[in-house]
């Protein structure tokens, strides 16, 4: 399988997993859909996969520019094996989108073994145990002035586990 790259956005692969979090952040990347799917099989646990806006770089202005531009590119975020899921969402307060604040993975303090994850967001938090995940950039980074791409920018809600080439 080959993996797109992208080098004038600094992309070097469109396809991530939990392997490589400590090289990825989530900061600011905006969820514009939430999808909890069944298993592979009858007694397989649950799937969470978010559809989001990832942010691949965050480019310096350069004068006479006095804010930031972004390389963003719309992907489909999944864990795998979810279960001890918990969380909250505050919709009195929370503004017209779903920005991730830190996405963080503790190490297992039980005898389940699988880490806890925690999305904390602008006004939302959501933890749950997963085996891992992977991430998946449908397309190529798009240059952009704005922390997230319009519907029609990032061709809608998608949860394609597919990656440009």
């Amino acid at each position: 399988m080959s993996t797109g790259t992208h080098p004038e956005s600094g992309l070097t692969k469109s396809i991530w997993s939990d392997a490589d979090s400590d090289a990825m952040g989530w900061h600011y990347c905006t969820i514009h859909g939430l999808c909890v799917q069944p298993g592979a099989s009858d007694d397989s646990l649950p799937r969470l996969l978010l559809d989001i806006d990832y942010i691949v770089r965050w480019v310096h202005p350069v004068a006479p520019q006095t804010h930031f531009s972004f390389w963003i590119a719309p992907s489909t975020l999944v864990f795998d094996d979810v279960w001890d899921v918990e969380g909250d969402l505050d919709f009195k307060q929370m503004a017209l989108s779903l920005d991730i604040d830190h996405l963080r993975r503790s190490t297992p303090q039980d005898s389940h073994g699988d880490p806890q994850w925690h999305i904390e967001g602008h006004f939302f938090n959501l933890t749950f145990r997963a085996t891992g995940f992977h991430q998946y950039l449908r397309q190529a980074p798009q240059h952009a002035q704005r922390l997230d791409l319009s519907h029609s920018e990032r061709g809608g809600i998608s949860f394609v586990e597919t990656a440009f080439a």
